[in-house]
């Protein structure tokens, strides 16, 4: 028989009630991320998801790859299904997994039993395979405590399963489960892992950029979209809201103190990008600031920036150390992009000694010359919306 996936599902099985709509939103986003790979039946039973190619035609590896970084999933096997009996599971335990065997110093059965109507238990399915396991490998010891490597069989309503040691899934939740929310995304190596974090939550993620042409590139524009397609392999396709920046910035240095230049910039960007995503149907914001890391990111810094929006900021970086950022950074993916020596907006025009703990007041007062108003408007009648996707998510 073909080998199919088995996608275990995480918290979701804790969930109540809506239990279902979790899991039907996690079978949608299976099946769209399989399209591109061929025909695939994708369906849940027992806390499972199913993902089974139709035709010798689809790209098992290329879909498998896409499998592990889909939210909603805890753990992922490759598998062989089989007849429920156990010569049937050990005829499928040698041709599937015989080489592994051989290559292993020890090894242990584990059995399952969801069937309860298959007349063994799942410690005796252990002790009858992995008797005729020794018997085909002697070369192999059998050691229950610490092996080598484990067979995993799986007795299950449809068939049998049989596969090796699982590897771990993305975790969190559905993409989509968990409403919008608009990530501002710079060239950095934080920002690309706060949207991850958050669209791990079931989140669906916009970005939003402020481009300052030509103080920044199109090199560091170009940046920033690759960071949005290399996060969007985990969270979905996205729209990058790129917002014409260069005017705002130049009006900031030529009438704000400029100890307060980055603040009130900041300011700007909030405000800025909540209007966007009441637009879009967002109803959060997503920033990658961590606490006491830059002048702009202490305490009173962040409330005085923050106290333009009415919509809830969300900051998954916020109590974390760099190394703790930088080991996401690297796992997901973003972290050889964001280092790329392309800077962005915030580092123009930046003041050498910044004001670390503003007070509302004292930002009113630097900002009392610019008209805010004008200035958002024409920004905000620049914005580029650029379509970005995964590797394995076309964009429709």
């Amino acid at each position: 028989m073909k080998e199919i996936f088995l996608l275990k599902l995480g918290e979701i099985v804790l969930k109540g009630a809506n239990k279902r709509q979790f899991e039907s939103r996690l079978r949608q986003n299976v099946r769209r991320r399989m399209k591109k790979f061929g025909e695939f039946d994708v369906y849940i039973m027992q806390s499972t998801v199913y993902v089974e190619p139709k035709d010798e035609l689809a790209d098992v590896d290329g879909a498998w790859e896409a499998c592990r970084s889909i939210f909603g999933v805890v753990s992922l096997c490759r598998c062989r299904p089989c007849e429920k009996n156990l010569d049937a599971i050990f005829e499928a335990i040698e041709n599937y997994l015989g080489d592994d065997l051989d290559c292993a110093k020890s090894f242990k059965v584990e059995s399952k039993r969801s069937d309860k109507a298959f007349p063994m238990t799942s410690i005796q399915i252990s002790q009858e395979i992995g008797g005729r396991l020794a018997e085909a490998h002697p070369g192999v010891a059998v050691d229950v405590h610490h092996p080598d490597y484990t067979v995993y069989v799986e007795v299950r309503d449809f068939a049998a399963y049989v596969h090796g040691p699982a590897e771990p899934g993305a975790g969190g939740l559905p993409t989509g489960v968990g409403g919008r929310a608009m990530c501002l995304l710079s060239g950095g190596i934080d920002s690309p892992v706060a949207a991850y974090m958050i669209a791990k939550r079931g989140v669906e993620i916009e970005a939003v950029h402020f481009f300052s042409y030509p103080y920044t590139s199109q090199l560091a524009k170009d940046k920033v979209v690759e960071l949005a397609r290399l996060v969007a392999k985990y969270s979905g396709k996205m729209t990058v809201n790129v917002v014409p920046f260069t005017e705002i910035q130049e009006a900031i240095r030529d009438n704000c103190p400029e100890e307060y230049f980055t603040l009130v910039m900041r300011r700007f960007m909030m405000e800025i990008s909540q209007r966007i995503a009441r637009h879009d149907g967002c109803g959060a914001l997503i920033t990658g600031e961590n606490l006491g890391q830059v002048a702009s990111q202490t305490m009173e810094a962040m409330t005085v920036t923050g106290a333009v929006v009415d919509m809830p900021i969300f900051m998954p970086l916020v109590g974390m150390d760099k190394e703790e950022i930088v080991t996401i950074a690297r796992k997901i993916g973003t972290l050889e992009t964001s280092i790329l020596p392309y800077e962005d907006c915030c580092t123009v025009f930046t003041p050498k000694h910044p004001k670390t703990k503003p007070t509302l007041g004292q930002l009113q007062n630097a900002e009392k010359n610019l008209d805010r108003e004008a200035l958002m408007e024409r920004a905000l009648a620049g914005v580029e919306k650029i379509k970005v996707a995964g590797d394995d998510d076309a964009l429709l």
